[in-house]
Protein backbone atom coordinates (compact mmCIF):
# COMPACT_ATOMS: atom_id res chain seq x y z
CA UNK A 1 0.00 0.00 0.00
CA UNK A 2 1.11 3.53 -1.36
CA UNK A 3 1.14 6.47 1.79
CA UNK A 4 -1.03 8.01 -0.55
CA UNK A 5 -3.52 5.63 -0.42
CA UNK A 6 -3.38 4.87 3.42
CA UNK A 7 -3.71 9.11 3.85
CA UNK A 8 -7.22 8.72 1.70
CA UNK A 9 -8.37 5.88 3.69
CA UNK A 10 -7.54 7.86 7.06
CA UNK A 11 -6.79 4.75 8.66
CA UNK A 12 -6.34 0.65 8.82
CA UNK A 13 -9.26 -1.76 8.26
CA UNK A 14 -9.89 -4.68 10.46
CA UNK A 15 -8.33 -6.93 7.91
CA UNK A 16 -5.12 -4.49 8.14
CA UNK A 17 -4.85 -4.38 11.72
CA UNK A 18 -5.17 -8.28 11.63
CA UNK A 19 -1.98 -8.38 9.71
CA UNK A 20 -0.25 -5.56 12.51
CA UNK A 21 -1.42 -7.98 14.86
CA UNK A 22 0.51 -10.89 13.42
CA UNK A 23 3.58 -9.17 13.08
CA UNK A 24 3.40 -8.29 16.71
CA UNK A 25 2.91 -11.60 17.62
CA UNK A 26 5.85 -12.71 15.44
CA UNK A 27 8.22 -9.83 17.19
CA UNK A 28 7.02 -11.47 20.62
CA UNK A 29 8.22 -14.77 19.24
CA UNK A 30 11.73 -13.33 18.76
CA UNK A 31 11.83 -11.65 22.10
CA UNK A 32 10.45 -14.94 23.92
CA UNK A 33 14.02 -16.41 21.62
CA UNK A 34 16.01 -14.15 24.09
CA UNK A 35 13.65 -14.11 26.90
CA UNK A 36 14.37 -17.76 27.45
CA UNK A 37 17.96 -18.16 27.77
CA UNK A 38 19.80 -18.42 30.79
CA UNK A 39 22.64 -15.69 29.94
CA UNK A 40 21.39 -12.34 29.04
CA UNK A 41 23.73 -10.23 27.55
CA UNK A 42 22.45 -6.04 28.56
CA UNK A 43 24.23 -3.34 27.05
CA UNK A 44 23.80 0.71 27.56
CA UNK A 45 22.64 3.10 24.76
CA UNK A 46 23.96 6.71 24.95
CA UNK A 47 21.02 8.25 27.34
CA UNK A 48 21.96 5.19 29.88
CA UNK A 49 18.87 2.99 29.05
CA UNK A 50 19.41 -0.67 28.60
CA UNK A 51 18.94 -2.87 25.25
CA UNK A 52 19.20 -6.04 24.69
CA UNK A 53 19.47 -8.54 21.29
CA UNK A 54 15.63 -9.01 22.19
CA UNK A 55 15.28 -5.33 20.97
CA UNK A 56 16.79 -5.57 18.04
CA UNK A 57 15.41 -9.14 17.03
CA UNK A 58 11.87 -7.48 17.74
CA UNK A 59 12.98 -4.64 15.50
CA UNK A 60 14.35 -6.61 12.81
CA UNK A 61 10.96 -8.50 12.75
CA UNK A 62 8.35 -5.49 12.57
CA UNK A 63 10.44 -3.06 9.86
CA UNK A 64 11.09 -6.30 7.45
CA UNK A 65 6.88 -7.17 7.50
CA UNK A 66 5.98 -3.62 7.60
CA UNK A 67 8.17 -2.74 4.67
CA UNK A 68 6.17 -6.33 2.98
CA UNK A 69 2.90 -5.86 3.78
CA UNK A 70 2.96 -1.82 3.88
CA UNK A 71 5.35 -0.47 1.18
CA UNK A 72 6.30 2.78 1.31
CA UNK A 73 5.01 3.69 4.65
CA UNK A 74 7.80 5.53 6.73
CA UNK A 75 8.77 3.86 10.22
CA UNK A 76 10.18 5.10 13.12
CA UNK A 77 11.29 2.49 15.93
CA UNK A 78 13.21 3.29 19.42
CA UNK A 79 16.28 0.99 17.88
CA UNK A 80 16.34 3.52 14.44
CA UNK A 81 15.23 6.93 16.01
CA UNK A 82 18.12 8.83 14.12
CA UNK A 83 15.69 10.01 11.67
CA UNK A 84 16.73 13.89 10.68
CA UNK A 85 13.55 15.82 12.12
CA UNK A 86 13.83 17.98 8.41
CA UNK A 87 12.85 14.30 6.94
CA UNK A 88 10.51 13.27 9.83
CA UNK A 89 8.51 16.26 9.63
CA UNK A 90 7.21 15.63 6.53
CA UNK A 91 5.62 12.48 7.25
CA UNK A 92 1.35 13.10 7.26
CA UNK A 93 1.13 8.79 7.95
CA UNK A 94 3.90 7.07 9.63
CA UNK A 95 4.49 3.38 11.62
CA UNK A 96 5.90 4.81 15.31
CA UNK A 97 7.24 1.53 17.30
CA UNK A 98 8.85 0.52 20.30
CA UNK A 99 9.85 -3.28 19.42
CA UNK A 100 10.35 -3.93 23.86
CA UNK A 101 8.93 -1.93 25.36
CA UNK A 102 9.37 -2.42 29.00
CA UNK A 103 13.35 -3.23 28.78
CA UNK A 104 13.44 -3.26 32.50
CA UNK A 105 10.81 -5.41 33.08
CA UNK A 106 12.12 -7.87 30.38
CA UNK A 107 15.70 -8.02 32.49
CA UNK A 108 13.89 -8.72 35.25
CA UNK A 109 11.81 -11.24 33.90
CA UNK A 110 8.93 -10.26 35.53
CA UNK A 111 6.75 -10.86 32.05
CA UNK A 112 5.18 -7.19 31.95
CA UNK A 113 6.96 -5.95 28.49
CA UNK A 114 4.96 -5.55 25.09
CA UNK A 115 5.38 -5.15 21.83
CA UNK A 116 4.09 -1.60 20.77
CA UNK A 117 3.39 -0.73 16.79
CA UNK A 118 1.25 2.08 16.45
CA UNK A 119 -0.02 3.68 13.08
CA UNK A 120 0.24 8.25 13.05
CA UNK A 121 -1.55 9.65 11.00
CA UNK A 122 -1.82 14.02 11.06
CA UNK A 123 -0.01 13.79 14.52
CA UNK A 124 -2.81 10.87 15.95
CA UNK A 125 -2.32 8.05 16.98
CA UNK A 126 -5.18 5.98 14.73
CA UNK A 127 -4.70 2.34 15.15
CA UNK A 128 -2.51 0.54 17.48
CA UNK A 129 -1.34 -3.38 18.85
CA UNK A 130 -0.11 -3.95 22.00
CA UNK A 131 1.22 -7.25 22.52
CA UNK A 132 2.57 -8.66 26.17
CA UNK A 133 3.79 -12.43 24.96
CA UNK A 134 4.73 -14.02 28.52
CA UNK A 135 0.74 -12.71 29.50
CA UNK A 136 -0.36 -14.12 26.32
CA UNK A 137 -2.33 -10.82 25.91
CA UNK A 138 -2.53 -8.95 22.69
CA UNK A 139 -4.74 -5.43 22.80
CA UNK A 140 -5.74 -3.81 19.27
CA UNK A 141 -7.77 -1.10 18.30
CA UNK A 142 -8.68 1.40 15.55
CA UNK A 143 -10.03 4.64 16.64
CA UNK A 144 -13.36 4.83 15.27
CA UNK A 145 -14.05 1.14 14.93
CA UNK A 146 -13.48 -0.39 18.09
CA UNK A 147 -10.97 -1.90 20.60
CA UNK A 148 -9.86 -5.77 21.04
CA UNK A 149 -8.41 -8.20 23.81
CA UNK A 150 -7.28 -11.35 22.37
CA UNK A 151 -5.95 -13.82 24.98
CA UNK A 152 -6.57 -18.10 25.19
CA UNK A 153 -7.75 -17.80 21.92
CA UNK A 154 -10.62 -15.75 22.96
CA UNK A 155 -11.36 -12.32 21.68
CA UNK A 156 -13.71 -9.83 23.63
CA UNK A 157 -14.46 -6.16 22.89
CA UNK A 158 -13.18 -3.33 24.99
CA UNK A 159 -15.31 -1.03 25.51
CA UNK A 160 -15.18 1.98 28.79
CA UNK A 161 -17.06 4.70 27.09
CA UNK A 162 -20.06 4.32 30.11
CA UNK A 163 -17.86 2.82 32.09
CA UNK A 164 -18.40 4.70 35.93
CA UNK A 165 -15.07 5.33 38.07
CA UNK A 166 -15.03 3.23 40.82
CA UNK A 167 -16.04 4.69 44.25
CA UNK A 168 -12.14 3.93 45.36
CA UNK A 169 -10.85 5.01 42.48
CA UNK A 170 -7.65 2.28 40.95
CA UNK A 171 -4.87 4.21 39.93
CA UNK A 172 -2.31 2.52 38.07
CA UNK A 173 1.43 3.60 38.34
CA UNK A 174 4.70 2.59 36.61
CA UNK A 175 6.61 -0.43 38.56
CA UNK A 176 9.89 1.18 37.52
CA UNK A 177 9.83 4.77 37.10
CA UNK A 178 8.19 7.04 40.09
CA UNK A 179 7.87 10.61 39.55
CA UNK A 180 7.32 13.06 42.56
CA UNK A 181 4.70 15.08 40.92
CA UNK A 182 2.45 11.10 40.92
CA UNK A 183 2.03 11.54 44.78
CA UNK A 184 1.32 15.11 44.70
CA UNK A 185 -1.72 13.95 41.65
CA UNK A 186 -2.52 11.21 44.01
CA UNK A 187 -3.00 12.92 47.14
CA UNK A 188 -5.46 14.91 45.28
CA UNK A 189 -7.85 11.78 44.82
CA UNK A 190 -8.37 11.22 47.99
CA UNK A 191 -8.98 7.38 48.79
CA UNK A 192 -7.94 5.25 46.08
CA UNK A 193 -6.01 1.80 45.16
CA UNK A 194 -2.66 2.08 43.93
CA UNK A 195 -1.45 -0.58 41.57
CA UNK A 196 1.77 -0.98 39.57
CA UNK A 197 2.65 -2.67 36.75
CA UNK A 198 5.20 -2.15 33.65
CA UNK A 199 5.54 -1.21 30.19
CA UNK A 200 2.71 0.44 28.24
CA UNK A 201 0.15 -2.23 30.06
CA UNK A 202 -0.72 0.49 32.24
CA UNK A 203 -3.01 2.08 29.55
CA UNK A 204 -4.10 -1.20 28.82
CA UNK A 205 -5.39 -2.14 32.10
CA UNK A 206 -7.18 1.50 31.75
CA UNK A 207 -8.47 0.05 28.51
CA UNK A 208 -9.87 -3.15 30.12
CA UNK A 209 -11.78 -1.48 32.60
CA UNK A 210 -9.55 -3.02 35.62
CA UNK A 211 -8.26 0.59 36.56
CA UNK A 212 -9.40 4.51 36.13
CA UNK A 213 -6.63 6.24 35.43
CA UNK A 214 -2.81 6.17 34.70
CA UNK A 215 -1.36 9.69 35.55
CA UNK A 216 2.20 9.89 33.79
CA UNK A 217 3.85 12.75 35.50
CA UNK A 218 7.40 11.92 34.04
CA UNK A 219 9.28 11.79 31.12
CA UNK A 220 8.56 9.34 28.02
CA UNK A 221 9.00 8.95 24.72
CA UNK A 222 6.19 8.65 21.44
CA UNK A 223 7.01 5.30 21.05
CA UNK A 224 5.98 4.77 24.57
CA UNK A 225 2.66 5.72 24.24
CA UNK A 226 1.43 5.74 20.67
CA UNK A 227 0.15 1.74 20.48
CA UNK A 228 -1.41 1.66 23.92
CA UNK A 229 -2.98 5.45 23.18
CA UNK A 230 -4.80 3.94 20.35
CA UNK A 231 -5.94 1.29 22.12
CA UNK A 232 -7.30 3.07 24.89
CA UNK A 233 -9.15 5.74 22.89
CA UNK A 234 -10.32 3.42 20.84
CA UNK A 235 -12.14 1.68 23.76
CA UNK A 236 -13.38 4.88 24.68
CA UNK A 237 -10.80 6.42 27.07
CA UNK A 238 -8.72 9.30 26.92
CA UNK A 239 -5.11 10.64 26.68
CA UNK A 240 -4.57 14.33 27.33
CA UNK A 241 -1.65 16.55 28.80
CA UNK A 242 -1.08 17.59 31.62
CA UNK A 243 -2.34 19.84 33.04
CA UNK A 244 -3.51 21.50 30.07
CA UNK A 245 -6.10 18.83 29.16
CA UNK A 246 -5.63 18.78 25.45
CA UNK A 247 -4.86 15.77 23.29
CA UNK A 248 -1.18 14.13 23.16
CA UNK A 249 -0.38 14.06 19.96
CA UNK A 250 2.43 12.83 17.94
CA UNK A 251 5.65 14.29 15.47
CA UNK A 252 4.66 17.71 15.90
CA UNK A 253 8.51 18.71 17.49
CA UNK A 254 12.11 17.86 16.90
CA UNK A 255 12.60 16.31 19.89
CA UNK A 256 10.80 12.87 20.46
CA UNK A 257 9.41 13.83 24.30
CA UNK A 258 6.20 13.31 25.84
CA UNK A 259 4.95 15.87 27.89
CA UNK A 260 3.22 15.10 31.09
CA UNK A 261 -0.69 13.33 29.96
CA UNK A 262 -3.14 11.19 32.42
CA UNK A 263 -4.95 8.67 30.57
CA UNK A 264 -8.20 7.89 31.64
CA UNK A 265 -11.77 6.18 31.46
CA UNK A 266 -13.71 9.37 29.66
CA UNK A 267 -15.59 10.20 32.92
CA UNK A 268 -12.77 10.49 34.77
CA UNK A 269 -11.85 14.02 33.68
CA UNK A 270 -15.56 14.92 33.89
CA UNK A 271 -15.05 14.53 38.17
CA UNK A 272 -15.05 17.85 39.73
Amino acid sequence: MTIKALEQQVSLTKAQLDIVIAIARQAGDAIMQVYSTPDLHVEQKQDDSPVTAADIASHNVIVAELEKYFADIPVMSEEAADIDWDVRKTWATYWLIDPLDGTKEFIKRNGEFTVNIALIHQGKAVAGVVYAPVLDKCYSGIVGQGAWLESANKQQVLDISEQPINAKPIVVGSRSHISPGLAEYVANIGEHQMQSVGSSLKFCLVAEGNADVYPRLGLTSEWDTGAAQAVLESAGGQVLKFPELTPLEYNQKEDILNPYFIAASPKWFERK
